[in-house]
């Protein structure tokens, strides 16, 4: 396996990947999955402001992806970056998100970010959770029954962590 930046032809495997966990999961509250076309769109405008795109790739070809973006727009936010990691289902628990998450850390770091949020849906995902927090992630908080998906209510699990100097420094 190979971590290296996402490039616009990984798309199509990009929204393969995604697309299963939009029809089987509730990591994303997202219940349509987007076209190739979309996701295209998604990662130019993205990629525009900055975001840091990654792929774990190997011969069979894209086995998850992750990307950091500003958390919101407004310029206060500039130094805080939100995280989402996808796995193809074949290769879950093989180490690749863990491997994804870690670049990304990295990588956000070094782009000046000093706080790193993850916002996870369902408290039931506990994977993801667990993925983060093995990272270095607390819980800062929980958002009860915001979405609705499959017939239930489902929780966010908000979780943070400090990136270089984090806060002891101004930027």
């Amino acid at each position: 396996m190979r971590i290296r930046p996402a490039a616009l032809p990984d798309i199509p495997e990009i929204q393969a990947i995604y697309a299963h966990h939009v029809l089987t999961g509730t990591g994303t509250f997202e219940e349509v999955p987007p076209s190739v076309e979309e996701m295209a769109a998604r990662f130019a405008t993205l990629t525009d402001a900055g975001a840091i795109w990654r792929v774990a790739a190997d011969a069979t070809g894209v086995l998850g992806y992750a990307y950091a973006a500003r958390y919101h727009t407004r310029s206060a936010y500039r130094f805080t970056a939100e995280d989402s990691v996808y796995v193809r289902d074949d290769r879950r628990g093989c180490g690749v998100g863990r491997a994804l998450l870690a670049e990304l850390v990295a990588a956000a770091t070094a782009a000046g970010f000093r706080q790193m949020l993850a916002v996870i849906g369902d408290s039931a995902n506990v994977g993801s959770i667990a993925l983060h927090r093995d990272a270095g992630f607390t819980e800062a908080g929980r958002l009860l029954a915001v979405g609705y998906k499959f017939g239930g209510w489902r929780d966010v699990v908000l979780m943070q962590r400090a990136l270089g100097e984090g806060d002891t420094t101004p930027p």
